[in-house]
């Protein structure tokens, strides 16, 4: 097959942890010519979406490790599966490359995850759909209503709707400490909608990121445990990650959602529970591949790169 990424630049991968590498590794091992470019390098011309793109090839060589021919200029439809691995921030130029991607979806290419099911599943706001799973949540950009939140919970967690890596999240306590400016900070003094959530105190033992491929749960989640003064496990604020077997609540949220996101055209998703509450549903670009891989012997690319076949072929 080809399989073409659409990711941000390569020189930027760091390879010993880096998601998109441990695909691109299992592919080219099975065969699959690779290709990559940038969502700057798609482009709508008289009604075809084609991409500047350049074959890549990997060296083996930790600290130079791919080779790129020339780019060219290739209809996305010539590719047999676009694997989309942008990194937020989710803005509006995220967005237009989910429409030109959708538009190639028509052209022939089998785009993962589906463009239309990335925008219509908010990862932080995805999670109401599965209210069963979760802990006390509200949504809404009012100063009352959030105040009201904290009142009634004590301690409280509040995030923005567009963050990632922990950015921008806060917990207040139940002395209210700097409630106010949290709130207008976040919020924008009312003119931005964020997300409260009551604390989970079991973060102690780890955020922990499971990973469904094909509607199915890999059998090891990746604990990200915070740093000691920490309330936040994502391992880009300095957490630790700990790979650990599934529990029982574990699967059981992984196998309730699994084939729902699957059948949306989320072939990967990246589930984050603390204890026994579901926190987010990342459908980005989920990371964690390579330190379930390293901890554990599970090889989450080959299980990835199985789905896309069977996706392809299907």
């Amino acid at each position: 097959m080809k399989i073409a990424f659409l990711a941000d630049p390569l020189a930027s991968f760091k390879i010993y942890k880096d998601t998109t590498y441990a695909m691109m590794v299992e592919a080219a091992r099975r065969g699959h010519e690779l290709y990559a470019f940038e969502q700057k390098d798609m482009a709508l011309d008289e009604g075809v979406v084609s991409a500047s793109a350049a074959r890549i090839t990997l060296t083996g060589d930790a600290h130079d490790w791919f080779r790129a021919a020339p780019r060219h200029e290739t209809p996305l439809g010539d590719f047999d599966a676009v694997i989309e691995r942008k990194d937020p921030p989710f803005d509006m130029e995220y967005v237009y490359g989910t429409y030109l991607l959708e538009l190639a979806e028509k052209q022939g290419v089998r785009v993962l995850n589906k463009p239309s099911a990335i925008r219509d599943n908010n990862e932080k706001l995805a999670i109401a759909q599965f209210s069963h799973f979760t802990a006390p949540t509200l949504v809404t950009s009012s100063e009352a209503r959030l105040r009201a939140f904290h009142a009634r919970h004590q301690d409280v967690i509040f995030k923005p709707l567009d963050g990632m890596g922990g950015a921008g999240i806060f917990r207040v306590k139940s002395d209210g400490l700097n409630l106010g400016a949290i709130i207008e900070t976040l919020s924008d003094n009312g003119a931005r909608t964020i997300m409260a959530q009551r604390f989970i105190p079991a973060i102690d033992k780890g955020d922990k990121r499971i990973l469904v491929i094909g509607g199915k749960p890999v059998p090891f989640a990746l604990a990200r445990i915070p740093q000691a003064g920490e309330v936040r496990g994502n391992l880009a604020a300095g957490g630790t990650g700990v790979a650990q077997p599934l529990t029982a609540r574990d699967r059981e949220i992984a196998e309730s959602l699994g084939p729902i996101l699957a059948a949306r055209g989320l072939m990967l998703v990246g589930l984050d529970v603390i204890g026994d509450f579901l926190t987010e549903v990342n459908v980005t670009s989920p990371t964690c591949f390579q330190e379930i891989m390293q901890q554990t012997g599970f090889d989450v690319a080959a299980m990835f790169i199985d789905a896309v076949e069977q996706g392809v072929a299907a």
